[in-house]
């Protein structure tokens, strides 16, 4: 055998990918890369521009994100009924490109607009969202449950890499191209990241098909844009996944409001605080491309669904804790920066791979209302919540013990949904 031969048998064993199964990984980490390239090359200015509102206002800002995520569901569902599943990625990322392609021109004209910056604000807050959960969408309906176990974590890896690459850029060109140019190139990424789904279909197209799998893959969806919601209420385990996602999106809330607050007491000038964001974004990603690459993987073979679901959560409630007991700004730098390395690593490849258990209009139109609506909903619900508990409680240790009963709750969740994912994947195969 050949230097090559050998070499590729040798990095497929210790990733745990097939050799036919290598093209694949490599288009879906490309999809991820480049979504998230662009992605968190604005990320930062979003995060300037929400303080800049006033800490106090970020409430609205969520209701706002939610009521705009509750307009795109039909929007998206008008896509997924008439679209084959193969073109509704292309179609909604085609979409979003034209989207900001309108960004840039009013960031060009108005750089100091408020209202231009809350419209971007809560734009990119509801893509964030709807575009990554298309693109789970496409490996979840391409991949079976088995592969999804070895895959997933990998394929996350070039969201990761997309995540550290994007702040750097962000840094390097936002001087010279501005917030504007930020945006164009942006826009360019996002094409990109849909030629590397198309590229994932066609590999598909070369694999054995399952009975009947190639007709329906090229055929729309069909049914009306509110489908998805109606799919969600009659299922039990869709029922579960919503209430994960609730769960997880309270826990980030309170976090995200306590870092609006720290960050303002803490690091006043915008410049600062964006160069902090940026810095907070590329430790979070190099530790979640590590685990991704080399124990995701095989956390969920060798120990199961349940502690990648569980992992994250109870280390939260631990965070929450320590939070309650010493709440400086170095502890929450931690505990952030634990948090989202942990959910980009475990848990949202744990939380996808719960989708290859249903049907294919469920991976697509009931996964977007989850990803999207019921994510914003809880947004805006917590933010609520957490102004709340700040108004009757002078201390911030009150939102830290809430916090982490909401996480031991959301472990919960996690380990009894890997327990109905493991009964319905018997069910099928019986």
């Amino acid at each position: 055998m050949s230097v090559p031969g050998v070499l590729q048998q040798r990095l497929s064993r210790l990733l745990g990918v097939e050799v036919d199964e290598a093209p694949a990984v490599a288009a879906g980490m490309a999809m991820f890369f480049l979504l998230f390239t662009g992605y968190f090359m604005l990320r930062p200015v979003r995060e300037t521009m929400g303080i800049a509102g006033g800490v106090d206002n970020l409430q609205w800002l969520f209701t706002g994100t939610f009521v705009a995520t509750l307009a795109a569901i039909p929007l998206f569902g008008a896509i997924a009924a008439k679209a084959s599943r193969r073109r509704i990625l292309p179609w909604t990322y085609g979409f979003f490109a034209l989207n900001l392609l309108g960004f840039a021109a009013s960031f060009s004209a108005q750089p100091d607009n408020p209202w231009v910056e809350r419209a971007f604000y809560i734009w990119l807050s509801v893509f964030s969202l709807l575009a990554v959960s298309v693109a789970w969408s496409v490996l979840a309906d391409l991949f079976n449950a088995t592969q999804a176990k070895r895959l997933f974590g990998l394929m996350a890896a070039g969201l990761s890499a997309g995540g550290l690459a994007g702040p750097l850029l962000g840094v390097a060109l936002v001087a010279t191209l501005g917030h504007a140019g930020l945006m164009a190139l942006a826009t360019v990424f996002l094409v990109g990241s849909a030629f590397a789904a198309h590229y994932l279909q066609r590999w598909r197209d070369r694999q054995p098909p399952a009975p009947g799998d190639e007709p329906a893959r090229r055929a729309p969806l069909g049914g009306n844009p509110f489908a998805g919601i109606g799919t969600v209420l009659r299922s039990p385990y869709l029922l579960g996944i919503a209430a994960f996602v609730v769960l997880l999106a309270s826990v980030t809330t309170f976090l995200y409001f306590e870092q609006a607050r720290l960050v303002e007491l803490n690091f006043p000038d915008r410049a600062d605080q964006t160069r902090l964001f940026g810095t907070l974004d590329f430790i979070v990603q190099a530790l979640a491309i590590l685990t991704q690459l080399f124990f995701t993987g095989r956390i969920v073979q060798r120990l199961g669904l349940a502690v990648l679901l569980a992992t994250v959560p109870l280390v939260m409630a631990f965070g929450f804790l320590w939070l309650a007991l010493a709440p400086t700004f170095a502890v929450f730098a931690l505990v952030m920066v634990t948090r989202r390395a942990g959910e980009y690593a475990l848990a949202r490849p744990g939380r996808e791979m719960l989708f290859t258990a249903v049907a294919p209009e469920a991976k697509y139109k009931a996964k977007n209302v989850i990803d999207t609506a019921v994510y914003r909903g809880a947004d805006a619900i917590s933010g609520w919540v957490k102004v709340g508990v700040d108004a009757l409680a002078s201390h911030p240790a009150a939102a830290y013990l809430v916090g982490a009963g909401l996480a031991l709750l959301w472990a919960w969740t996690g380990i009894s949904l890997a327990r109905a994912q493991k009964k319905r994947l018997v069910g099928q195969a019986g």
